[in-house]
C-alpha cells in the first residue's frame, strides 16, 4: 500500500520485504528434485566460468579492484589464485559465469540468469567458512551451498514471473541483486530485521537500464553487470551485518518508492509463494552459448545443415518463426559491432549454425564473424513472431521456447520446417540433456587446469553425497588454479 507523503511515521515493512527475509532465513527446503538439480547448476556454471578464463575480454577484469588490494584468507576465485574480500570475489565469480552467455536461464514475464547468484553465494561460503575454521567454528558444507543456491533461484524466478522490468526499461540484474542481499544476509546469520534492511536497499538501489543489451549499444557490460549485481548484494548484505538501516516502504512509498519512479505506479505481482519451484524447472545452457530465446533456432538450424550446406549459393531466404521475446531481443538488422551484439542477434546465431553445422563462443569472435556469408544470410533471413510459440512461452504448465526455421531455395523448392518447442536444457529433456552437461564440465575443466588437478576435480564431483558433505573452504580449495 501507499502511504501519506506527507506524514513521517515510519510504516511498517512492505510484504514483499517480510516475505523475501522470512523464507531467505527459515525455509526448509524438503525437495529432492532442487538438490539434485542444485547440484548440477553448480556443476554447470563453474563450467562457465571456467571457459570464460580463456577470454582476454572476460580476464582483465578480474582480480583485485586496484593492484595489490588482495585479501588472504578471503575468498576465492574458483579457476585463479585470487584471493579477495567477498565483495570484489563476487564481482569476479559473477563476471566468469555471465560472461559467454553460457549458464542458466529462467524465462517469464521477466527473464534472467539466476546462477549469476552464484558469485555473491560462493564468495561469501568461502570467507565464512575460512573465516569459522580460523575461530574454532563449523564451516558451511557444500549441501549449505546448494541450499542457498536453492533459494536465491527461488526469489530471482518468483519476482520473475509476472513482473516485466524489461517493459519499463530495467534489466534483469535487479534480480539478482535482490535476490543475492536476501540469500547472503542469512548466510552471514542475519535477523528477519537485518535482511530486510538489506533487501529494502537493494530495491532502493533501483535497476541499471537495458542499453548494454539493445542496438545500437550492445556492449560487454552485459556480461559482467551480474558480477556488478551480486557483488552489490553482499555489500549490502556486510553493511546490514553492521548495522547499517533499512526502508521499510522501499517498494510502496508514495512518490518516492520502486513502484511509483520505476515501475510506472504498478505493484509487483507475486502470483505463489516461495519455495523450490524455479530450481527444478531452471533451463540449462548445454549445448549453445546464445541467448536463450534463440537456442531451439540453433538447433533447428543445425539439423538443417546437411540439407542446404552444398546449395548456400541458391538461397532465396530463410524464415525464422519465435516467440513475440525473441523477436523483440533478438531480431537485429544491420552491423553487428562485437561479440555481445553477435550473441543477441537471432539472424546470426542460424546464419553460423546453417553454415557450419555448430555454434560456439569462438563463432561470435571477429574471425569468424569476417566471414561474409555470415552477413549474406542474415540479410535475408526473415523473423515472424509465432502466436502459439508465444502462447505456450508464458503457460505455466509449458514455458517452451519454441522456434522454427525453414530454408527456402531459388528454384521454388525448401527445406522441411523444423520446428523444436523446447530446447535440450529445459526441464523436460532432463534426461537427454543431463548426460551433455556433464561433458560440457568435464570438457571445460579438462581445458583450463592441469591433467591431474582436472582429474581430480571430476572426481569430485562424481560423487555426489561426498561433495555434498565437503566443508565449502576444501571445496573450492580443489577449485583453485594450481
Amino acid at each position: 500500500m501507499s502511504h501519506d507523503i506527507k506524514s513521517a511515521h515510519r510504516p511498517p515493512p512492505d510484504q514483499v520485504l517480510v516475505d523475501i527475509a522470512e523464507y531467505a532465513l527459515s525455509y526448509r527446503v524438503e525437495s529432492e528434485l532442487a538438490y539434485e538439480t542444485a547440484f548440477y547448476c553448480l556443476m554447470d556454471t563453474l563450467a562457465c566460468g571456467f571457459q570464460a578464463l580463456k577470454y582476454p575480454a572476460c580476464t582483465k577484469l578480474l582480480g583485485p579492484v586496484v593492484p595489490g588490494a588482495t585479501m588472504p584468507g578471503g575468498a576465492r576465485v574458483p579457476g585463479t589464485s585470487y584471493e579477495l574480500d567477498p565483495v570484489q570475489a563476487a564481482f569476479n565469480i559473477g563476471a566468469m559465469v555471465r560472461w559467454l552467455d553460457f549458464n542458466d536461464t529462467w524465462l517469464a514475464a521477466e527473464w534472467g540468469h539466476p546462477s549469476d547468484n552464484l558469485g555473491g553465494i560462493l564468495s561469501v561460503a568461502d570467507y565464512l567458512s575460512r573465516r569459522n575454521v580460523t575461530l574454532g567454528q563449523k564451516s558451511l558444507t557444500v549441501r549449505d551451498l546448494l541450499t542457498a543456491m536453492i533459494k536465491a533461484h527461488e526469489i530471482q524466478g518468483v519476482t520473475a514471473l509476472e513482473n516485466s522490468f524489461n517493459r519499463v526499461g530495467l534489466d534483469h540484474v535487479l534480480l539478482v541483486r535482490v535476490a543475492s542481499t536476501a540469500v547472503t544476509t542469512a548466510m552471514l546469520s542475519g535477523t528477519r530485521e537485518q535482511i530486510i534492511n538489506a533487501v529494502s536497499n537493494a530495491w532502493v538501489d533501483g535497476g541499471a537500464l537495458r542499453t548494454y543489451r539493445h542496438a545500437p549499444n550492445t556492449g560487454s557490460r552485459k556480461s559482467w553487470a551480474a558480477g556488478d549485481a551480486t557483488s552489490r548484494a553482499v555489500r549490502h548484505a556486510l553493511m546490514a551485518m553492521a548495522g547499517e538501516m533499512g526502508y521499510p516502504s522501499a517498494l510502496t512509498a508514495k512518490t518516492w518508492g520502486f513502484q511509483d519512479v520505476l515501475f510506472d505506479g504498478k505493484a509487483l505481482a507475486y502470483p505463489q509463494r516461495f519455495g523450490s519451484y524455479v530450481m527444478e524447472n531452471i533451463l540449462f545452457k548445454i549445448s549453445y552459448p546464445a541467448e536463450f530465446h534463440g537456442q531451439t533456432a540453433v538447433e533447428a538450424a543445425i539439423a538443417l545443415h546437411p540439407l542446404v550446406q552444398d546449395r548456400l549459393d541458391h538461397i532465396d531466404r530463410v524464415v525464422i518463426e519465435t516467440q513475440e521475446s525473441g523477436v523483440r531481443i533478438i531480431d537485429k538488422t544491420g552491423p553487428l559491432a562485437n561479440p555481445a551484439d553477435r550473441d543477441h542477434c537471432i539472424q546470426y546465431m542460424v546464419a553460423v549454425a546453417l553454415l557450419f553445422g555448430r555454434l560456439t563462443a569462438e563463432d561470435y569472435e571477429d574471425s569468424v564473424a569476417a566471414d561474409l556469408r555470415i552477413d549474406g544470410l542474415r540479410v535475408r533471413t526473415q523473423v515472424l513472431e509465432n502466436t502459439t510459440f508465444t502462447q505456450e512461452y508464458y503457460a505455466p504448465d509449458k514455458r517452451y521456447i519454441g522456434n522454427a526455421v525453414q530454408v527456402f531455395f531459388n528454384d521454388g523448392s525448401s527445406t522441411p520446417r523444423i520446428a523444436i518447442d523446447y530446447p535440450i536444457g529445459h526441464s523436460k529433456r532432463r534426461e537427454e540433456g543431463i548426460p551433455v552437461l556433464r561433458k560440457k564440465f568435464e570438457q571445460s575443466v579438462t581445458a583450463h587446469f592441469s591433467p591431474k588437478q582436472a582429474e581430480s576435480i571430476k572426481t569430485l564431483f562424481a560423487d555426489r553425497a561426498r561433495l555434498e558433505s565437503l566443508p565449502v573452504q576444501e571445496f573450492v580449495a580443489g577449485l583453485v588454479k594450481n
